[in-house]
């Protein structure tokens, strides 16, 4: 936030706003989740990808990653849905995010032992699940597991903060996926999806909003430090 003596401007108060306002919607969201409060989760969950899109917006984002949480958004809002071929839609959004995340990451190096680990992860975890998948899922799942496994591993080139929001990701879809085949899940096992998901969307944007220099927020800042 751009300071004058001190005191924030009002032009980076309004700039921030939409972060703020997300802040509040995932408190809210979580918080119902917590409480048991289904409507309050019902009214949020479409709201908050949205209002990170907006923020990254505001910060002169690359519309790829704006691209990419949209689609998310997409995928939360066929996922309120419980019927397969909604579950489907929505997989296919966050499939789409994923190659919008990849295409962002470009083509800097990352570790191939982590490569290997995360290779191992999947395997071992498709493995796992299969015979507990509804069959008409085993392959769809199978293949957006190795998209999303991908995401996660290239999102370590962005450094720590991208590295992590890449295994959140993951971590969150693996817990729908134990659900899907009916595994035991931990207690309120949505607040643990949906914590890890917007913690995932979350860095994976300030990740790449860093990187991309924001050239929109140094000129606002620029402006206002005057």
């Amino acid at each position: 936030m751009t300071r004058v003596g001190g005191v924030p401007t009002r032009s980076a108060l309004r700039n921030d706003c939409p972060l703020v306002v997300f802040g509040a919607a995932v408190l809210v969201d979580l918080g119902s989740l917590l409480a048991g409060w289904d409507p309050g989760h019902l009214i949020t969950k479409p709201l908050l990808m949205p209002l990170l899109a907006f923020h990254a917006y505001t910060r002169g984002a690359p519309k790829i990653l704006l691209a990419a949480l949209l689609l998310g958004w997409g995928g939360d809002v066929f996922l309120l849905s419980s019927a397969d071929p909604a579950f489907l839609v929505g997989m296919a959004c966050f499939a789409g995010g994923h190659v919008c995340y990849l295409v962002a990451f470009g083509r800097g190096r990352t570790s191939p032992l982590l490569g290997a680990a995360y290779a191992a992860a999947l395997v071992a975890t498709v493995a796992a699940l299969w015979p507990d998948l509804p069959a008409d899922l085993r392959i769809p799942v199978a293949g957006y597991s190795l998209l999303l496994t991908a995401m996660a591993y290239r999102s370590s080139r962005l450094g720590l903060w991208g590295g992590i929001g890449g295994a959140l990701f993951l971590l969150s879809d693996t817990l729908i996926a134990t659900g899907v085949a009916d595994w035991p899940q931990l207690p309120r096992p949505d607040f643990w999806v949906m914590a890890t998901y917007i913690a995932a969307q979350t860095l994976l944007a300030r990740a790449l909003l860093a990187e991309a220099g924001t050239p929109a927020q140094a000129y606002r800042e620029s402006r206002t430090s005057v």
